[in-house]
């Protein structure tokens, strides 16, 4: 029989850290969109827009494994608001940069790496505190409501174009980002949670700073390397990562293919927002699904696997379809998506000890971020001189040949973390 839960998920800090986290995002969602559109606008380039998501990313590579160990043995509650409220400055920055038009590519991409530099850190930190906020045996709905936020949030996106449509500027849309920044970051603060991981931490035992950090950061990839289910499934996400960064090509691919959409009565710009956001949709529902059905335990795997196998052959043929067929397919990929992020995420986050958590999220990230990175730039660069269209198909083949060697040869090893009740 199921030990059946002592706690109700919706706990004071539950429901503190599910607002603060959803009102960062919809400022977020709408100044990505929004800076995207800038950039392209000051560039007029696939490959330079594209090198400003490498810029983003780049940090990725970096600051997930600095943080990591250092998490580990500091407080992630700390972190965490202290870094919203940073973005909420550098934010406002932009904000006037853009009122006082002294905006130019090389600021956006100097923005552009410290936003990434501070994702890094926060995204490791939010990973690894989110955990301990979950009542014991609410894993699964806890990842099925955080899957849902981006979502939400991401349903600003037509907006932010719209009011860029109009205005003819981002300074709107930068400046609600700022506030909703600081505003998450207050309700961060408020958490009630008395964190416990720090006294996991191996013993300082006379080391230095430096010795301390380089021996945490051992521990950590020891950890994953001798974990194989963990490690196959990291293996595979680089593979994801690149494809994820192929998928910047969407944007570029509307903007100048817009004769194909002159039917539709609003810009091919705009018309991308609407129909990309059936993958938002799609992302809801499926987060819905997955906080009401119960997957049984001995089927996830299988369910992961067919998801990775699907999402790649959608992926190939997405830019291909009529609007109304891409609409169904982006909800389609979305609902998929989210499926697979509550499975894989709630697996791992429970398998890992607390005290090795921010050291694996970190490594994890990290190896994420280099396919994404690798993506981006690649793709880019190819689309330059190759149709959109065959850079992406080539970009999914290679998630499907990932989900082939680490997921499906590596299955024993990846049943073991995914078929588990959470």
């Amino acid at each position: 029989m199921t030990k059946q839960p002592a706690n109700k998920l919706w706990t004071y800090d539950f429901t503190v850290i599910t607002i603060g986290s959803l009102v960062s995002m919809v400022g977020n969602a709408m100044a990505s969109f929004g800076i995207s559109l800038v950039v392209l606008d000051y560039t007029g380039s696939t490959f330079l827009y594209m090198l400003f998501n490498v810029c983003y990313q780049l940090p990725m590579l970096v600051m997930p494994l600095l943080a990591g160990p250092y998490l580990d043995r500091m407080s992630r509650k700390r972190m965490i608001y202290s870094l919203d409220y940073l973005s909420a400055g550098l934010y406002l920055i932009f904000f006037l940069l853009l009122h006082m038009e002294w905006m130019n590519y090389g600021i956006l991409l100097a923005g552009s790496v410290l936003s990434g530099a501070i994702n890094g850190v926060y995204i490791v930190a939010y990973d690894s505190f989110y955990p301990s906020l979950i009542p014991e045996g609410y894993f699964r709905q806890a990842y099925s409501v955080s899957s849902m936020l981006w979502p939400l949030a991401s349903m600003t996106t037509p907006l932010a174009a719209a009011v860029y449509d109009l205005l003819g500027s981002a300074e709107p849309i930068f400046v609600t980002n700022a506030l909703c920044f600081f505003t998450a970051a207050c309700f961060e603060r408020s958490i009630r949670h008395q964190e416990t991981h720090m006294a996991g931490a191996p013993p300082a035992e006379g080391l230095s700073a430096v010795k301390q950090f380089r021996r945490d950061f051992q521990e950590g990839l020891a950890y994953l390397m001798g974990e194989r289910g963990l490690l196959m499934i990291s293996l595979y996400f680089i593979a994801s990562g690149v494809t994820s960064g192929a998928t910047n090509l969407h944007l570029p691919f509307f903007r100048s293919h817009a004769h194909l959409y002159t039917a539709w009565p609003v810009a091919a710009v705009t018309l991308y927002a609407i129909v990309s956001n059936f993958d938002v949709a799609g992302r809801l529902a499926g987060g819905v699904i997955q906080y009401k059905l119960r997957i049984p335990a001995d089927k996830k795997y299988d369910i992961a696997f067919c998801v990775y196998i699907t999402i790649s052959i959608i992926g190939a043929v997405l830019l291909f379809l009529p609007i109304p067929l891409m609409a169904a397919a982006f909800f389609l990929d979305g609902i998929l998506g989210v499926t697979s992020y509550t499975i894989r995420t709630a697996a791992t986050q429970a398998y890992v000890p607390d005290a090795k958590r921010a050291r694996f999220n970190g490594i994890f990230e990290t190896l994420a971020s280099i396919g994404m990175i690798s993506g981006s730039l690649v793709s880019g660069a190819l689309a330059e001189a190759l149709p959109e269209r065959g850079v992406l198909v080539a970009a999914n083949l290679l998630s499907l040949a990932a989900a082939y060697l680490f997921i499906y040869r590596g299955r024993e090893a990846v049943k073991q973390v995914y078929n588990r009740e959470v």
